[in-house]
């Protein structure tokens, strides 16, 4: 064994090291090329992928403002105010000029933002910054100035139309996708009167009703920044496509506090379009105050579940009142579908066209019944 060790293993193995040294610092003695920094594998530039700046998504929403920013427009709007208004601002000092200098009638000016929403001219901005105005002007972002004409107003859902005469004006296109909360969403509007001012933010919740802001209530909450002059304004998705026209903030300062409201552009395009249409929105009506069903009513009513919405009063010659219903009764479906609260029950019907007749399905002392009711039209309880 001794004899084969010294004999073949280990000079086997010396020259398997000699080898491996050769090679790593003397490969030229075997005729390879020396390795040096120079013989290094080389990369090109088109070899390297790089990641390319980004426009959109979360580094950069430029596009998408560019996109729509050119169809929100900033809305003053005037009124002649009488002797009894109070004045913004203490009036200068008078001082003795010719007396006959005319004397300018005092105004009352507002602001506020508006969205157009096709090329003839048709604006969307809020009944509450239109209201009892006697000029409105419209400037847009590219400098261009119109008055405006006042289309009509639907002051339920504070939504107001206008139109302006100019060619070759900007439109914004609105999103087909639900909102989601948490989608990232951009508020551009005229805050204070500075111009036209871009804030970003989260959808914090939709669906938001009964904050008593206006009788038809379906907002998108946002984070976004919405302060005075916003209303009327885009609240624009990632893409720059229209998801609301902004509305209200709730604040305890007047500022904006992270909490604000927009009407989906869904239903403000079709209080827009009946408008346009008709004048006004027409609404289905049954002539009925309700409450909510609490346990304690339940209870008296012996019903183990809450669902369905009490009658609490009737309008005389109304359409549940010519149908039989009395207070007391407690609706439970509308047209086989199941009512969980006012609000919905109300939307439900003004869905209705007028002269369409509903099934309602009613608890009334214990006993299921069955009333038919013919929808009226809702009368406009707003100014």
């Amino acid at each position: 064994m001794n004899a084969l060790l010294r004999n073949w293993i280990w000079p086997a193995l010396c020259g398997v090291l000699l080898a491996l040294l050769i090679l790593q610092y003397y490969p030229h003695w075997l005729g390879m090329p020396e390795r040096t920094a120079a013989s290094a594998p080389v990369v090109s530039a088109e070899d390297i992928v790089r990641e390319q700046p980004a426009t959109q998504g979360p580094y950069s929403y430029s596009d998408a403002v560019q996109r729509a920013a050119p169809a929100v427009a900033n809305i003053y709007t005037s009124k002649a105010a009488d002797s009894e208004t109070p004045q913004a601002f203490p009036a200068p000092p008078l001082r003795d000029y010719s007396e006959t200098l005319p004397v300018p009638n005092r105004q009352q000016s507002s602001l506020g933002s508006a969205v157009i929403l096709n090329a003839e001219g048709y604006l969307l901005t809020n009944n509450h910054v239109v209201a009892d105005a006697d000029e409105i002007l419209v400037l847009l972002r590219d400098g261009r100035e119109a008055l405006a004409e006042l289309i009509g107003t639907d002051p339920e859902t504070d939504l107001a139309v206008l139109k302006i005469n100019l060619p070759d004006l900007p439109v914004v296109t609105i999103s087909p996708n639900q909102q989601r909360i948490g989608d990232v969403v951009m508020a551009i509007g005229n805050p204070f009167g500075l111009g036209q001012t871009v804030t970003m933010g989260i959808v914090s919740a939709t669906g938001r009703n009964q904050l008593g802001l206006n009788t038809y209530e379906d907002f998108i909450q946002t984070d976004a920044a919405i302060n005075q002059g916003n209303s009327g304004g885009a609240l624009i998705d990632a893409n720059g496509n229209l998801i609301g026209i902004n509305t209200a903030i709730f604040s305890q300062s007047g500022g904006s506090q992270g909490i604000g409201f927009a009407i989906p552009a869904n239903l403000a395009v079709e209080v827009m379009q009946a408008i346009i249409s008709q004048g006004r929105v027409i609404r289905g009506w049954l002539g009925v105050e309700v409450q909510p069903l609490t346990n304690e009513l339940a209870e008296s009513f012996g019903l183990e579940s809450r669902e369905g919405i009490v009658v609490s009063g009737l309008y005389r010659e109304g359409p549940a009142w010519n149908a039989g219903l009395m207070p007391g009764d407690v609706i439970l479906h509308i047209d086989q579908e199941p009512v969980s609260n006012g609000r919905q029950a109300m939307n439900q019907v003004a869905r209705a066209h007028p002269g369409q007749k509903v099934r309602l399905s009613i608890l009334r002392d214990g006993q299921a019944m069955q009333f038919e009711a013919e929808v009226g039209v809702r009368p406009s309880f707003r100014g």
